[in-house]
């Protein structure tokens, strides 16, 4: 009885002692271990006679119980002293003012559609979307682009499979908005205008300083009996001056090809003297209006279409397309 006594005073006075909880396990091990004091006094148990055994090992358990209950209290002490210490020393001065959280802000690229759609909205206009993936006849086809043309050659297009292509242009967009107008007016004698802005993400093969392999496009389309040329170079003219916040600006075409617009022109601006190319744009081509079910001998449009990062780029002072797209926050910072 004396021996157990002593290794439970022992016991508790070594926990008591102990402020690191390796330590204190080290000490557990010296007392409840395979090779503990305690640990040996109940393997001595075989050794004593029938009688004996039970009222020794009684006291030793009872030994071994508040040993443990002083173990789990010592734990549970040392664990709450570490949290204190923790908290102490992350504590926080809620005095402090407090740290304010960075403004995000439009990439340059939205700002421009942003600023686009607003202004051409205001001349009645309507914004219209559509897939990015798109097949043969939305992409070429409807636009009466020839099978041998250039643009459905590989080293132009990204090709998902025979029939599926990553738009090369929102041209698309105008064919899905026209089939879908002639559905909704199809009971009408005459069907409304037609008014539409389609920008967007296209993709082509190129990379360099003003080109690259995803890009923004925004091409207009105005469909109606009355439309001509002059309401064309109207648009563009009027959409430059305010897009560039200048009546100076001077608009021109010159004579050009491209299949789905007869006849056909490059749009330039005045720009620092000289002259700038700034996008494309014609008449609605007959076969265009034919694919699409209307009637070309009633309906005439016109159609153009202009590089949004082009426009970014001459607004803002950008000198490489690629700037866009790198995605340097201290670049992206100065615009907003």
């Amino acid at each position: 009885m004396q021996e157990l006594q002593t290794i439970l005073d022992d016991a508790l006075k070594s926990f008591a002692a102990i402020n690191d909880a390796v330590e204190l396990e080290n000490a557990k091990a010296r007392y409840l271990g395979k090779e503990g004091s305690l640990t040996g006094l109940l393997k001595g148990l075989g050794k004593l006679s029938a009688e004996e055994r039970p009222a020794a090992g009684g006291r030793i358990n009872q030994v071994k119980q508040q040993i443990e209950a002083a173990l789990h209290a010592r734990r549970e002490s040392i664990q709450q002293n570490a949290l204190q210490a923790k908290l102490a020393a992350e504590s926080l001065d809620v005095t402090l003012p407090g740290r304010n959280s960075s403004a995000g802000g439009l990439h340059p690229v939205t700002r421009t559609l942003e600023r686009i759609e607003t202004l051409f909205h205001s001349i009645g206009y309507d914004v219209a979307e559509g897939p990015e993936i798109e097949n043969d006849f939305y992409n070429f086809t409807a636009l009466n682009i020839p099978e041998d043309h250039p643009a459905r050659a590989m080293h132009d297009t990204f090709y998902i499979d025979d029939q599926h292509v990553l738009r090369t242009h929102t041209s698309p967009i105008q064919i899905r908005y026209m089939q879908a107008h002639m559905e909704k007016y199809k009971h009408l004698d005459a069907m409304p205008d037609i008014r539409i802005i389609a920008p967007g993400r296209v993709y082509r093969v190129d990379s360099d300083a003003t080109h690259s392999p995803m890009f923004h496009q925004v091409e207009g389309l105005w469909v109606g009996e009355r439309v001509s040329f002059a309401d064309l170079k109207g648009v563009i003219a009027d959409f430059l001056q305010n897009y560039f916040e200048t009546k100076d600006m001077q608009v021109r075409f010159r004579p050009s090809f491209f299949p789905f617009t007869e006849p056909s022109a490059e749009m330039d601006m005045s720009w620092k003297g000289g002259w700038l190319e700034i996008g494309g744009c014609g008449m609605v081509h007959p076969n265009v209006l034919k694919h699409v079910g209307i009637d070309s001998e009633k309906y005439i449009g016109f159609a153009f279409g202009m590089g949004v990062e082009r426009l970014a780029m001459l607004r803002y002072g950008v000198n490489d397309l690629r700037l866009f797209f790198e995605n340097d926050v201290q670049f992206l910072k100065q615009f907003n």
